[in-house]
């Protein structure tokens, strides 16, 4: 199997498994009591979002930031329409801006951490 598609299989698979975490009810599960996890797991499904993404694009068309923009974006409509979906088609969830917030940081965080990645990469070339 060659690298982009292994990466295009593991973006879908991460896209879906966002959707079955954000949209499923979790309700009659036992309570962590754990404050602020909420906005952490966002933080991390979309920070991992947008990196299977990147890695995707990068080894399928040598990535340009261009494309590291398409990926932001579609990452944040993306995390705000599973916001909505919590609010039109479950009973046991809430849309939240601050879940959308949470996953902009997440996507933020990613795309810092891709550029000083590419930077150092960029350093180390020139040696």
């Amino acid at each position: 199997m060659e690298h982009h598609k292994g990466y295009f299989y593991l973006a879908c698979l991460w896209t879906l498994f966002i959707a079955y975490l954000c949209l499923t009810d979790f309700s009659k599960l036992p309570k962590l009591g754990l404050g602020g996890l909420d906005k952490s797991v966002h933080f991390i499904l979309h920070f991992f979002f947008t990196l299977l993404w990147y890695l995707h694009t990068k080894t399928a068309n040598k990535t340009k930031w261009n494309m590291v923009f398409v990926v932001v974006v579609i990452d944040v409509v993306y995390g705000s329409l599973i916001e909505v979906g919590q609010a039109i088609f479950t009973t046991t969830r809430k849309a939240d801006v601050l879940d959308v917030l949470a996953n902009s940081v997440g996507t933020a965080a990613a795309v810092i951490g891709i550029y000083i990645f590419q930077h150092f990469q960029r350093k180390a070339d020139l040696k």
